[in-house]
């Protein structure tokens, strides 16, 4: 088992970048597939990005192409995502996932995570 914790989260303006984490701990983080998602309020939960167990593989939701970078530390135990040129509907709650899968596994749904963190909001103004 894997406990998760993210940070980061805050409120910033348009245009203004952000760094989340998310520090495991428990059994070896780099046995997980790692994945990013959020849930704004009244919405369903989204998929933000995904990596796979040795950074070999990323993969990001339409939205997010270009302006979000997944990356993760090993050694660190930590998986981290940076967002840059935020805007409004970037507005959310921010989690983190994790589930053990093959080497070069990358998923997207989120039914395929085993395991969460809590949570940590990122609020954009205008």
């Amino acid at each position: 088992q894997v406990q998760l914790v993210e940070s980061g989260g805050g409120l910033v303006q348009t245009g203004d970048s952000l760094r989340l984490s998310c520090t495991a701990s428990g059994r070896t983080f780099s046995s997980y597939t790692m994945g990013w998602f959020r849930q704004a309020p009244g919405k369903e939960r989204e998929f933000v990005a995904t990596i796979s167990r040795t950074s070999s593989r990323t993969y990001y939701g339409d939205s997010m192409k270009g302006r979000f970078t997944i990356s993760r530390d090993n050694a660190k135990n930590t998986l981290y995502l940076q967002m840059n040129s935020l805007k409004p509907d970037d507005t959310a709650v921010y989690y983190c996932a994790a589930r053990q899968g093959a080497y070069y596994y990358i998923t997207q749904n989120e039914n395929d995570y085993e395991y969460w963190g809590q949570g940590t909001q990122v609020t954009v103004s205008s």
